[in-house]
């Protein structure tokens, strides 16, 4: 189960260290929206002079590619390690939820803080990051300003869709997607004394009526937030549900 958020990079490339190319980044977030399970954020990199070769057209916006073919892409770049880079960081749901009531810090900071963390990891490696792609989140400007502030060597471009317009940035969108598909599909859940004969078959997790229907059967008073740990129990579909119910 996934109990605490953690962070995942792939060996950093040995060519990259060694020749000092310069490298492009890119940078995106899946799992925004769901009431259930993680938000997830992905990392890839290369040498600009490889950039087009490694990192072709077939690197699209994660949402409109099927599973099989996110995986496909995926592992494209797992087995491209001695050229590419690539990496996530993964919020639990519990971090996600404890963060914004008790800590205060919305969405948008969770996700700008992860993004630099990313970014900062490959950075601290040796690697020659000099141009950063990266899907905004919030207005494009102020966004990008923030991450000027972090890494004033390097080029940033903060866009709207960038995911659709950079493969860069495709590429990290499907490392992000296809970790969060994961994480969901074999989720294990620690809590005891689940009652729901169907506690598996939550589906994606985003707020649509089969969702609906697994909250209302999985609410427990004895639970942190009522409900079982893949839940971001400050969702306001979730909230709701404890509403109606009293």
């Amino acid at each position: 189960p996934m109990t605490e958020s953690y962070t995942y990079h792939s060996p950093t490339p040995t060519i990259l260290l060694e020749t000092q190319k310069p490298c492009i980044l890119g940078v995106d977030e899946a799992g925004r929206g769901p009431v259930l399970g993680p938000m997830c954020f992905g990392v890839a990199y290369c040498a600009i002079s490889e950039y087009e070769e490694l990192i072709d057209e077939e690197y699209k916006d994660s949402k409109k590619l099927d599973e099989k073919k996110r995986e496909l892409l995926l592992q494209r770049i797992i087995n491209n390690q001695d050229n590419v880079g690539w990496g996530v960081r993964s919020l639990s749901p519990q971090d996600i939820s404890t963060m914004t009531i008790r800590d205060k810090i919305n969405l948008n900071a969770q996700s700008h803080s992860s993004t630099i963390q990313l970014i900062h990891d490959v950075i601290i490696t040796g690697v020659n990051i000099k141009k950063i792609y990266v899907d905004t989140v919030g207005p494009p400007e102020k966004y990008r300003n923030l991450l000027a502030a972090q890494f004033p060597q390097q080029e940033i471009i903060v866009e709207k869709a960038a995911d659709d317009k950079f493969p860069i940035v495709s590429a990290a969108s499907i490392c992000a997607k296809v970790t969060r598909d994961h994480i969901l599909r074999d989720w294990c859940f620690i809590e005891e004394n689940l009652t729901d004969p169907d506690l598996y078959k939550y589906g994606s997790g985003y707020p649509n009526e089969k969702t609906r229907l697994w909250l209302e059967r999985n609410v427990y008073p004895n639970l942190l937030g009522f409900y079982p740990s893949i839940v971001r129990w400050h969702w306001k579909p979730a909230r709701q549900i404890l509403y109606n119910k009293g």
